[in-house]
């Protein structure tokens, strides 16, 4: 069973940093695509960033500068690095990847972490 589960959230003030990560695991095959979605209270669940498994990135207008997604291949997890932390970026950030099981290797699932919170406080 595949599984993705997020780490790093926590309180920080304006202008601090945090990292967060997401692992996946279970019988993975492949892993394409990688992404960190945000929702806070009221609005919808918006794309931060993305990683494809070519490395190549992309990060929301809001966040270009500041926020920063990689990988680790051989742990099969990634992370958002967040610097200059600002009180609209407080909310539940969740991952998401498009993966294949060894099982199903030609057809990529979608998966979801539970999200964890990022509270931006002074």
């Amino acid at each position: 069973q595949v599984q993705l589960v997020e780490s790093g959230g926590g309180l920080v003030q304006p202008g601090g940093s945090l990292r967060l990560s997401c692992a996946a695991s279970g019988n993975i095959y492949t892993i394409t695509v990688m992404n960190w979605y945000r929702q806070a209270p009221g609005n919808v669940r918006e794309l931060v960033a993305t990683i494809r498994d070519d490395g190549r990135t992309s990060v929301a207008d809001s966040v270009t500068g500041r926020f920063f997604i990689s990988k680790d291949n051989a742990k099969n997890t990634f992370y958002l690095e967040m610097n200059d932390l600002k009180r609209e970026d407080a909310a539940v950030y969740y991952c998401n990847a498009a993966i294949s099981t060894r099982s199903t290797w030609s057809s990529h699932t979608e998966y979801w972490g539970q999200g964890t919170q990022v509270t931006v406080w002074s």
